[in-house]
């Protein structure tokens, strides 16, 4: 009994091995972080599998430069340059947000994103992470210490001397970094070249938010990417930022270490060339040398500082409730509407914040000199009038919000008409991807206008399916950035 005992015993811990070796081919080891080794799915994602899905999924992090939202529109330096990515590759673009480091190779490695777009600095340690593209700039680290109260009253030569300009200062010195960053390894052997301590405390906060901290006298120092630097300068003058702690460094996109040679090459050849024209030098300036950035920040409508999108939040968060819908869904709605102006006229009539036709209007008791709040009101009536009739045709919610979007857009009529198309050709008239959408759009051909079952006739249909995709991505933006439920 107990030979047999041992044989079973030795036959688990066998097969326990050998299970452990055919998962281990199934996974890849990751970096050591504090003595622990982690694994991560390997994942085989290439060029051809991002085409044939249609999208491309890049990690950025949120902050003034890189991607923001302002006055409703989503803007940022890795944002404009990965639309015009998305473009020349023929796919649309998916961003999602993460601002811990440790997490964003993470995600890139188990295929949750294809590329990392930040201000991403190349080093050996990365490398064995992850491969780099061609660099799209340069940078190098500086510190950022805050001048004296009254520096602007104080002649120039005082001012110098109160500041750190000799590396050798730093010794004993508290520097506050964000965790995960090149900053840490700099710092280390800055403190290794000076023989001396310099005090090195890691955080979770972002490097911009311990840049702000600074300059509000909170903490003494941090490190920081002179371009974002100099644009963080802009609006906190009592900033410096003239002391280096590096060489100049590149800075570039990442994709996985394994799998994605053709991603890789072709971003490399495609960046080569983008970075040559006048559009790049556009879109560089636009988030690192114009002065308005300043006033971007400042402003009640810069998301990042303030959380809000548009002046009229909180009348559509009381509104949005009795729609059901999230606020930042009805929020991009009346952006796509009216940029937020209330003034505006269409050319067809429409006005408002939510662009209500005259007839529209007068069903709800509404004009042109009505209130933005009793124009957001009757516009939500109507976008529950839509719902209501749509809900016995389309039961999922989430389906059903873009097929009200389209109706709001397009009228009513000729969603029903859409759906009717789908339905004899084989398509599922309750769903609005691949299936109504795309009858929608052939309403424009007399072979599809004309059909007996088209009760409404002509329809220009690209512009309802532009409409639905425009908000329905922006609101991605808006969760993005202020977070959704």
């Amino acid at each position: 009994m107990r030979l047999n005992e041992s044989v079973l015993k030795r036959k688990a811990t066998f097969i326990s091995v050998l299970l452990l070796i055919v998962l281990m081919g199934y996974t890849c080891t990751g970096d050591r972080r504090n003595g622990n080794k982690k694994t991560v799915k390997i994942c085989d994602i290439d060029l051809e599998d991002i085409r044939e899905k249609g999208k491309i999924i890049a990690v950025t992090d949120y902050n003034s430069t890189d991607y923001f939202i302002y006055r409703g529109e989503p803007m940022g330096y890795q944002y404009d340059l990965l639309t015009e990515l998305a473009n020349h590759l023929g796919v649309e673009l998916e961003i999602f947000v993460e601002n811990d480091l440790d997490k964003t190779f993470e995600y890139l490695n188990c295929g949750k994103c294809d590329l990392i777009a930040l201000n991403l600095t190349v080093t050996k340690q990365r490398n064995k992470l992850v491969n780099f593209t061609i660099p799209y700039s340069q940078t190098r680290q500086v510190l950022i210490q805050r001048k004296p109260d009254n520096w602007k009253i104080m002649h120039p030569e005082r001012v110098e001397k109160q500041l750190i300009r000799n590396q050798l200062d730093l010794a004993g010195k508290s520097i506050y970094i964000q965790k995960g960053t090149a900053f840490m390894a700099r710092l280390r052997n800055l403190s290794e070249e000076i023989g001396d301590s310099i005090h090195i405390i890691e955080t979770k906060e972002d490097t911009e938010l311990l840049v702000r901290l600074v300059a509000r006298g909170e903490i003494d120092y941090t490190v920081c990417d002179e371009n974002v630097a100099k644009v963080n300068k802009t609006y906190y003058p009592i900033l410096d930022i003239e002391t280096a702690i590096s060489f100049p460094q590149n800075l570039a996109w990442a994709v996985r270490k394994k799998n994605s040679d053709n991603l890789l090459s072709t971003i490399n050849e495609w960046l080569t060339e983008f970075r040559k024209t006048t559009k790049f030098a556009v879109i560089y300036n636009k988030y690192f040398k114009n002065q308005k950035s300043k006033y971007i920040v400042e402003s009640d409508l810069y998301s990042l500082t303030s959380g809000k999108i548009s002046p009229y939040d909180e009348i559509v968060k009381k509104y949005s409730d009795s729609l059901g819908w999230e606020w930042l869904l009805l929020t991009s709605l009346i952006y796509q509407e009216s940029r937020f102006d209330p003034k505006v006229t269409s050319w067809a009539g429409a006005y408002g914040l939510m662009q209500l036709m005259p007839t529209t209007s007068r069903m709800y008791g509404i004009t042109k000199n009505s209130s933005p709040a009793e124009n957001i009101e009757a516009g939500v009536k109507f976008l529950k009038w839509l719902d209501n009739v749509l809900e016995d045709k389309v039961s999922d919610e989430n389906e059903r919000r873009k097929f009200v979007l389209g109706a709001y857009n397009v009228g009513l009529g000729h969603i029903l008409d859409a759906r009717e198309l789908a339905r004899k050709y084989g398509k599922n008239p309750g769903i609005w991807d691949n299936n109504v959408s795309d009858f929608l759009l052939k309403k424009s051909d007399p072979q599809y206008f004309r059909d007996p079952i088209v009760k409404y006739g002509y329809c220009r249909g690209e512009e309802p399916f532009n409409y639905v995709k425009e908000i329905l991505d922006r609101y991605e933006h808006y969760r993005n950035i202020i977070g959704g439920e």
